[in-house]
């Protein structure tokens, strides 16, 4: 049976991510139809407003104007990181910080972590390895306003305003590529003699059926949770949160708009701060086996700064984990459907884009050429959660933080993943190498690896360095501090750039 009718079960920033993959490549093919089920009566999350740089790429793909994405989202720049008081505060002072960044370390020339560990460790890691540093830290955009569209001085990636991501996707999804639009309820889910799915029954539209079934229903996950029956794998025991309070501060147009994202850790957790053009996302995550809910919403109250307006919280649990498979007969889960972590490194819209991308790269053209896929999704999708799995337990396990139980267990032997164990016990004796990641599957790499490491003061062991490696180091370190004042005065501030997009758009020369 050839794949002629697919579907897309669930809206939102997954659905419709799912649809433009699969629209763009469907396109010229007469035979194929790509169509999205969206209830009208279930809201999205909405919370989902940090990327990280591929969504460029994407969205470029897609044929999305970045002016226009950016007029639309009511979109922000986003370069790093920044993480607030993940390291013990009578060691490193109060609001100490370092960057996650965007741009590479050390892109100029010589590897500058061994030049760090021996003679740098009284200054900031990312500082040394790259210029980008200082332009966030001076609240720089990295890029002007006649730069071309998706390129820029700095690597970069969005926050954004999700339900309005999702509405600019299903526009371009419908009429660029295609794609039917219908909005109903999907009551149950039919199965055939084989386990397959066979078809919907839907409130508004009775049956229908289809060939190709993608479920991107949320939490919920319709499909593959309750009717395929694929069981959950709990990741709770390695990440330790499991819900958050969710709040939308608005901000003023005179306001300062830091180019990065803010995750300041408190003692059961952490809280995103995500500024928009004329708002700020705060979510205060944390785990309720170690803090109240009623003691996080004081702790909310508390960050801000009282809560002088009365804003009013949304509690949203977590179900720390993801299904056991990702592809099963014709069905494949993406989305909060397939898994979630947490918000920490924006990595749900990330594993979503990387999985659909995925999917069209590969996609059956018949019943029978489904098996070999479906195997080779599944091995590449759990190798990539579980490295996710592992980086996010980084950031936890190698914080020096001791004044609560959650950091405390945290750093328990039994809640580190043996892969993450087996790489910090080498990055004890080297500094990581391009190597130690073998796979073109590593969602996070040797750059975003180095950045968590030093950042937090990793204790790696110093092999002996050569007074030619010295005297290059030296000499790059100098170099990027040199570009990094040349930076702070060419790149405009990053809300003045934000209101130059609104008004003129980017003018590419």
């Amino acid at each position: 049976m050839p794949m002629k009718k697919i579907v897309v079960v669930g809206g939102g920033t997954a659905g419709w991510l799912a649809a433009n993959h699969l629209g763009k490549k469907f396109k010229h093919n007469d035979a194929i139809t790509v169509t999205l089920i969206e209830s009208p009566d279930i809201a999205p999350i909405g919370v989902g407003e940090g990327t990280v740089p591929n969504i460029r790429k994407t969205l470029s793909s897609f044929g999305i104007s970045e002016t226009e994405f950016i007029r639309e989202c009511d979109v922000t720049f986003k370069q790093s990181i920044k993480f607030v008081n993940w390291m013990d505060k009578k060691k490193h002072g109060s609001d100490n910080f370092f960057h996650h960044l965007f741009d590479a370390p050390s892109k100029f020339g010589e590897d500058l972590t061994a030049h760090w560990l021996k003679f740098g460790q009284d200054k900031i890691y990312a500082d040394m390895v790259s210029p980008q540093h200082s332009a966030c830290e001076h609240k720089k955009a990295p890029k002007s306003i006649t730069t071309p569209e998706y390129e820029g001085t700095l690597g970069y990636a969005y926050h954004l305003n999700a339900a309005k991501f999702a509405h600019l996707l299903s526009k371009n999804a419908v009429a660029r590529f295609g794609v039917c639009h219908i909005k109903a309820n999907v009551i149950n889910v039919e199965l055939s003699d084989s386990g397959a799915i066979a078809a919907l029954n839907t409130k508004e539209l009775g049956k229908l059926e289809y060939d190709f079934y993608l479920d991107c229903t949320g939490f919920e996950s319709l499909l593959s949770g309750q009717a395929l029956n694929i069981p959950f794998v709990d990741k709770s025991k390695e990440l330790l949160v499991n819900s958050a309070l969710v709040v939308q501060v608005p901000t003023k147009e005179s306001d300062e708009i830091p180019p990065y994202t803010v995750a300041t850790a408190h003692q059961a957790g952490w809280i995103w701060d995500i500024a928009l053009t004329n708002r700020r996302g705060v979510g205060f995550v944390y785990s309720n086996n170690h803090m109240s809910d009623e003691e996080a919403s004081r702790k909310l109250d508390y960050y801000l700064k009282g809560n002088p307006t009365g804003l009013s919280y949304r509690k949203l649990p977590m179900k720390v984990g993801h299904r056991e498979k990702f592809w099963h007969k014709n069905c494949v889960s993406l989305g909060l459907a397939q898994g979630f972590l947490e918000p920490l490194e924006a990595t749900s819209i990330l594993l979503t884009d990387f999985a659909a991308s995925f999917l069209v790269d590969r996609f059956p053209e018949s019943e029978e050429k489904m098996a070999v896929l479906e195997q080779r999704f599944n091995h590449v999708m759990g190798y990539a959660w579980n490295r996710v799995v592992d980086f996010i337990k980084l950031h936890y396990c190698i914080s020096d933080r001791e004044d609560s139980q959650f950091w405390l267990d945290n750093k328990k032997a039994d809640t580190i993943p043996d892969t993450l164990k087996a790489r910090l016990d080498l990055w004890q004796q080297f500094s990581p190498q391009k190597e130690d990641f073998f796979s073109k599957f590593e969602v996070f790499d040797y750059d975003n690896y180095l950045y968590l490491l030093y950042g937090m003061n990793y204790k790696t062991k110093l092999s002996p360095l050569s007074t030619q490696y010295h005297d290059k180091a030296k000499a790059h370190a100098e170099g990027i501090k040199a570009i990094s004042a040349k930076l702070n005065q060419q790149l405009p501030n990053h809300r003045e750039l934000i209101n130059k997009i609104k008004r003129y758009g980017l003018q590419a020369v």
